[in-house]
């Protein structure tokens, strides 16, 4: 279809917005489907965690204890079935007996024993504990076929409107989501869930191993529109960027993020232009090492009108680059005794997913994944300012040989709308819902977003050549953005300590 004949609704950022922001409006009206689920432990795993729970008789006896004090004759029941379970290590009556510990919890009136007794049985919440065959039982396949014809409904309908070829689309996308499906699979078991390993880096996974072994036959390439599918993602995940969480930290996270946006953003680019990146290539890394990862390079490459195939360099990179660094940090904190709020907010600021930040800070303290999480919300709010930021000054630099003055349509026509759809979702879900609805609706909208993303990662990996990636300016851009990571650790580092150390201002109370 000509460009000059597509109407406003046929433009791919606007197609987002509308497909995000229709998911979001139909699960506040009421529609909730039942989402397949993939959590999953082994037999081994669970009995490992069994005995170690066995061990930790003490703690468990001083929870009844407390729970008898301050009159909670549920909770105490449910503890002492719990520990029953536990003597007996039969996995069915233990699930069954999580349960209820959880359910007692959520009754119980005392929130300092509810807390003490799910940090308890957190290793065995009855959400990780499932067996493998939970994940292919016919009502959870049912759940995907359902959601699968839906998607495929909703990204038909989008790729007609963009005048892409839908036969194709529609034999390719079963694969698509399949692989999405198997990645958010394998990212459900327990053990890899502990290591911080998300569904994203196995879908980027699947897709390059399919892409570097196999034919891949044309039908299946059609169905991989990375943008699309991580437009509509970020849309809703608007709906998970809530300021009152932000605001827990005060204005120290959104302080640090500032400074490590500005400051690491200008390193990078300066950097990538000292190394012979070319501009396009510079934004979309600095963008991706300075705000959050792969979200911030597809909102960059919108607002630039960037190459495509760069875009997929930068958010494979990313990942790649990512992994041993949700490993190291802890390992890094640790070792050297960092405080664990200054280690959350460093962890917040350089690690590159909100999953990642809560695996990493998990394995430090409560408090550390907490702020860990404020800050790196704090750099996800500031992504919408970064587009506007980027498309005002791209549509500039881009002009200034050129006579005419950028007009404001110029300007317009190159910020990537979807990012409205993005403010305004976090807008809404911040300050105009009731916070119930929000508690309500949160774990469904991320499950929806999930799968969007999910099929994104796939699409990256079945578009993505590692001959390309080396080959692409002589492996220049990897460098960049490694030395720019590398910059972000201890520049970050920095303001942590300051901010969040006790050097400049208090230390924030986060528990």
């Amino acid at each position: 279809m000509d460009n000059l004949n597509r109407r406003w609704w046929q433009n791919e950022d606007w197609l987002a917005v509308i497909v995000g922001g229709l998911l979001i409006a139909a699960v506040l009206a009421g529609w909730r489907p039942a989402l397949p689920s993939f959590s999953w432990m082994t037999s081994a795993h669970l009995m490992k965690e069994i005995r170690a729970l066995q061990a930790r008789s003490g703690e468990l006896e001083k929870l009844q204890q407390d729970a008898t004090s301050q009159g909670e004759p549920g909770l105490v029941a449910a503890l002492n079935d719990f520990k029953m379970s536990l003597s007996g290590a039969e996995p069915g009556a233990f699930r069954a007996a999580v349960k209820q510990v959880e359910a007692s919890v959520a009754q119980a009136k005392s929130s300092e024993t509810g807390k003490a007794a799910l940090k308890l049985i957190a290793p065995l919440q009855s959400k990780r504990t499932g067996p493998l065959g939970a994940v292919f039982s016919t009502d959870n396949l049912r759940r995907t076929i359902v959601l699968g014809v839906i998607y495929l409904l909703i990204a038909v309908a989008g790729v007609r409107l963009l005048g892409g070829p839908v036969s194709g689309f529609v034999a390719g996308f079963p694969v698509v989501f399949g692989l999405a499906w198997c990645a958010q699979l394998l990212a459900g078991n327990a053990r890899v869930n502990d290591f911080g390993l998300e569904y994203v880096i196995f879908g980027l996974g699947l897709g390059l191993l399919i892409n570097h072994t196999l034919p891949l036959p044309d039908w299946v390439r059609q169905a991989a529109r990375t943008e699309f599918y991580i437009k509509s993602g970020l849309v809703i995940l608007g709906a998970g960027i809530l300021f009152q969480e932000i605001m827990q930290a005060g204005l120290l996270g959104l302080a640090q993020s500032i400074l490590v946006v500005t400051v690491v953003w200008y390193f990078c680019f300066w950097f990538a232009r000292r190394l012979r990146v070319d501009d396009e290539f510079a934004v979309m890394l600095s963008t991706a090492v300075s705000i959050c990862g792969v979200s911030a390079a597809i909102a960059a490459c919108g607002a630039i009108q960037g190459d495509r195939k760069k875009l997929s360099y930068v958010t494979s990179l990313v990942l790649i680059v990512a992994v041993p660094m949700m490993v190291l940090m802890p390992w890094v904190v640790k070792y050297f005794q960092i405080p664990e709020i200054v280690a959350g907010a460093w962890m917040g600021g350089t690690l590159d997913t909100s999953g990642s930040v809560v695996a990493a800070g998990a394995l430090i303290s409560e408090p550390a994944m907490k702020t860990g999480v404020i800050v790196k919300f704090s750099q996800n709010v500031l992504m919408g300012v970064a587009a506007f930021a980027l498309s005002i000054w791209w549509t500039m630099r881009q002009r200034k040989t050129e006579a005419e003055r950028p007009s404001a349509r110029v300007i317009w026509e190159r910020f990537p709308k979807f990012v409205l759809g993005f403010i305004v979702a976090s807008l809404v879900f911040s300050f105009v819902l009731d916070p119930a609805v929000v508690k309500e609706t949160k774990s469904l909208l991320s499950g929806l977003r999930n799968f969007w993303f999910a099929m994104a990662f796939v699409s990256i990996g079945l578009e993505t050549r590692f001959t390309d990636l080396v080959s692409l300016e002589g492996g220049r851009p990897a460098f960049a953005f490694i030395g720019a990571q590398a910059f972000n650790i201890f520049w970050t580092l920095i303001l942590a300590w300051l901010l969040f150390g006790g050097v400049l201002v208090a230390v924030p109370n986060i528990k």
